[in-house]
């Protein structure tokens, strides 16, 4: 019995909302506008933190980034004696090398991994191919540190590192785009004036523009891998004494006359800790170790990118609530649209409510009646939202260069809090509806 008053309480509420298509319409405006502003902020937000997530997975977990500081050489002539003047009261500093490496691993305690780096911009050869390449000289630490997994073919053999043997790990972009018809392992390759055996192929890493922006690193995907003492031994070596360093009266290797001076050894030097609340104990002693044995020379820079990505989330986590707010007081406009269209909506069909009741309705029903009316124009309008929302995330993904992440749980929270909204601001008009005298309600004009 009670089922049956509720089925058709339910199908008088269809009916008015049917037969008043425009306004039940315009009342969802503000419920519509919400779901889909909440929608669309938490995609936005979502992927925001994704991004953000993938950052750190580039940059790795708990990682220690100690950079050289390549000096710019400006020269200073003096007018009277025409001496170039330069630096000759700067102090000497032999530069980040792989001796520090080693002082690193065996003073400071707590470090899982240590992997150092040196890189060298050249070119690949291969069968009339000829592309630009970054060729990077590492340990087998490096890809545990930076989580680059192996494809294919094998890691570098404790004999390829004490030899400076001439093999190398490429890229996946490498492999397609000169190996794109042959298996690529056991072939050679030529970078720059050597030739080098391809013993491994990594996974394809995904590197997204913004990422390559915000984080400065490159497209690993064309990066050709090498021991690092083949890339001392074969390659470059700024530690290394030669006749036309001595006879420009330095240990450059390279151009010290104008430009840029890089006497360091190496280019890159990660170190990776076990906790990530040894990051800053470890980066302050990490500091003061080399600084002692650059002879108090600063030449280096410490950063911690895993804390500054955290930040940035921190940062972005406040700025979704700020957003969620926003869209959230939009959901409370619509809803109180609701309760205002509603009660006039009451105002209007007094006599309707008066002959229900006259003719046997309960009260009961007359609330029923207004609610399912509320709740009706809140959950189609949630419905409507969903699908706005969905679209403007697909749009901000597509023309906005920006990810977005479309999730359930948005979806689900979004549509029961339109619902409630009409729940709760139903209520008020459905009981001034049912406090209405059936006599007094048939006189109204």
């Amino acid at each position: 019995m009670f089922g049956s008053r509720l089925i058709a309480n339910f199908y008088i509420a269809f009916e008015a909302v049917v037969a008043n298509r425009l306004r039940s319409l315009l009342t969802a405006l503000g419920i519509i506008f919400g779901v889909a502003a909440v929608i669309a902020m938490m995609a936005i937000g979502n992927g925001a933190q994704k991004e953000i997530m993938e950052q750190i997975k580039l940059v790795g977990v708990n990682n220690i980034i100690v950079e050289p500081i390549v000096e710019q050489v400006e020269e200073e002539v003096d007018e009277n004696l025409g001496a170039s003047l330069g630096e000759e009261k700067s102090k000497f500093s032999p530069g980040l090398r792989m001796l520090d490496v080693e002082a690193v691993r065996d003073v400071i305690p707590g470090i899982q991994r240590i992997s150092p780096e040196v890189i060298l911009d050249t070119h690949i050869v291969k069968s009339g191919l000829r592309r630009s390449a970054k060729l990077v000289g590492v340990m087998p630490s490096y890809f545990d540190v930076t989580n680059f997994k192996l494809r294919e073919g094998n890691m570098f053999s404790d004999t390829n590192l004490i030899n400076g043997d001439p093999v190398c790990i490429i890229g996946r972009g490498v492999q397609t785009k000169f190996f794109s018809k042959e298996n690529a392992i056991g072939k050679r390759i030529k970078c720059g004036n050597q030739w080098m055996e391809v013993i491994g192929v990594l996974e394809e890493k995904i590197v997204s523009d913004n990422s390559i922006a915000k984080l400065g690193i490159r497209d690993y995907n064309m990066d050709v891998y090498i021991p690092i003492q083949t890339m001392l031994v074969r390659y470059k070596n700024r530690q290394k004494v030669t006749s036309g360093s001595l006879m420009r009266g330095d240990n450059n290797n390279g151009n010290s006359s104008g430009g840029a001076k890089n006497y360091h050894q190496i280019d890159k030097l990660v170190v990776q800790v076990k906790e990530s609340n040894l990051l800053n104990p470890t980066a302050d002693i990490l500091s003061r170790l080399l600084e002692r044995k650059h002879y108090n020379v600063v030449d280096f820079e410490i950063t911690i990118p895993e804390l500054l990505l955290k930040q940035q989330q921190r940062t972005q986590n406040i700025f979704n609530i700020v957003l969620g707010a926003i869209a959230g007081i939009s959901l409370l406009v619509g809803g109180i649209g609701i309760m205002n269209i509603m009660l006039a909506s009451v105002m209007e069909r007094i006599k309707e409510i008066g002959l229900r009741l006259s003719l046997g309705a309960k009260k009961s029903d007359i609330v029923h009646q207004f609610l399912f009316e509320a709740m009706m124009i809140s959950v189609s309008g949630g419905v409507i939202g969903v699908i706005l929302g969905i679209v403007l995330a697909s749009m901000v993904s597509r023309f906005g260069d920006f990810p977005t992440i479309v999730t359930i749980s948005s979806i689900l929270v979004s549509f029961s809090v339109a619902a409630t909204v009409g729940l709760i601001f139903g209520i008020t008009p459905a009981k001034r509806a049912a406090s209405q005298d059936p006599i007094t309600s048939l006189r109204y004009e």
